[in-house]
């Protein structure tokens, strides 16, 4: 599942990266309701965290703007405010549910997932990409009847390339979804665990590459026969 973040209180901003990245989620985070709008229309996303009150426009106006455009991604609005009235507006304005802070995280996540199968979302038990199957339960990789486990950070790093297979992912945004934004990782570790991905992909014979893109990034790629 991929989420977008629109949150200014950015310890709040952080702490929903880190539950959505422990439910293997990927998200992007924004801070002001301008980008929020911008990421929301430009982006493709299962669904839209939006705080009410933030600098540029204000979270009414966000999913306003987003409907108006078209746009049918579920949004969950986040409000310090309890009353009905808020709700009320929020609710009108196009969102799809309302949460007030403080929360807790488990009901943040079944939320979440009732508003993602409202748009026909299946929650997948493996991603496949060409040769290779990833089994989300228990981090193996399986190519034409073998199998290795991956760590952590292999899984996390191949479900993204899959995920978004044929499309370059920069380094940076790796290192934001898999190491998290306050860590000390740096673009050689992103290559260390490439490094280690194309060696299990040899061991597996698979015909699945990993291409570097110079200066760009990388992208998961089938190989072509000469």
């Amino acid at each position: 599942m991929n989420v977008l973040i629109v949150e200014d209180e950015i310890r709040l901003a952080e702490a929903l990266r880190e539950i959505m990245m422990e439910s293997k989620y990927l998200c992007d985070v924004v801070y002001t309701g301008t980008d929020g709008l911008d990421y929301a229309v430009n982006g493709n996303y299962d669904v839209i965290i939006l705080d009410v009150m933030l600098p540029g426009m204000d979270g009414f106006s966000v999913v306003h703007e987003i409907r108006r455009q078209g746009l049918q991604t579920p949004v969950l609005l986040l409000t310090a405010k309890d009353d009905v009235s808020d709700k009320i507006a929020g609710l009108d304005h196009g969102a799809d549910d309302y949460m007030t802070k403080p929360f807790e995280p488990g009901e943040l996540l079944a939320r979440i997932r009732a508003l993602s199968r409202r748009t026909g979302e299946v929650i997948f038990e493996e991603l496949q990409f060409g040769d290779l199957r990833l089994i989300l339960s228990t981090n193996d990789l399986w190519c034409k009847g073998r199998n290795i486990h991956l760590s952590f950070k292999e899984f996390e790093i191949l479900k993204i390339l899959i995920i978004n297979s044929n499309i370059i992912i920069s380094k940076e945004s790796l290192i934001e979804n898999v190491w998290g934004n306050d860590s000390d990782a740096e673009d050689n570790n992103v290559e260390a665990y490439i490094s280690f991905l194309r060696k299990k992909f040899f061991y597996l014979g698979s015909e699945a590459g990993i291409t570097a893109v110079r200066k760009v990034g990388y992208r998961l790629e089938e190989k072509k026969n000469a």
